[in-house]
């Protein structure tokens, strides 16, 4: 077998990375209550060797971040349900079936304007992104459990807190259009 000369030599495998295997079911997995929404860990930077992190997003009706952008890429792929998706002060539906990349630096934004919960994944890569909900976030039971009640001056120093961790983990929090 001839090899062309041109090519870059595949590094060798690397035996100390194991294969990972995640149920979202299972009691170990990691379910985070964050603003309005629950995010479950599937995939963090130590399973990837920091090249990316993967999160399952249960989005209820009216859930969903401010807006905000970040120096890594992300990518939403939505299983269930719609949001309207803002990308760059535009506003769009996207649907299951439906694939969202945002570019790195990109101000952006979702909502589940909907009635229905949204279900979807999310690719940050590279990881770290699941570090900052980690800090900001609340243990939850489940996937879809919802985020616990709180009052409005608890919701205040929530978001004193997540703007002040926010550039710790290269995010800017934007002001509404």
């Amino acid at each position: 077998m001839s090899t062309i000369s041109n090519t870059v030599a595949i590094p060798a495998d690397d035996p100390r990375r194991n294969l990972v295997v995640k149920n979202l079911d299972n009691s170990n997995a990691l379910h985070l209550a964050v603003v309005a929404d629950t995010y479950t860990i599937l995939l963090s930077g130590m399973d990837t060797a920091g090249r990316f992190t993967l999160i399952d997003m249960h989005v209820p009706p009216g859930g969903g971040p401010p807006p905000h952008r970040h120096d890594f890429e992300e990518t939403f792929i939505l299983l269930d349900g719609e949001l309207q998706a803002t990308f760059r002060g535009e506003k769009r539906i996207v649907r299951a079936g439906e694939t969202v990349h945002i570019p790195a630096n990109a101000p952006h934004q979702f909502h589940n304007a909907s009635s229905k919960p949204v279900r979807m994944l999310c690719i940050c890569s590279p990881a770290g992104q699941e570090e900052f909900f980690k800090e900001i976030g609340t243990p939850v039971a489940a996937r879809t459990t919802p985020p616990p009640k709180v009052e409005a001056a608890q919701e205040a120093a929530f978001m004193k807190k997540v703007i002040e961790v926010a550039p710790k983990y290269r995010t800017e929090l934007l002001k509404e259009a």
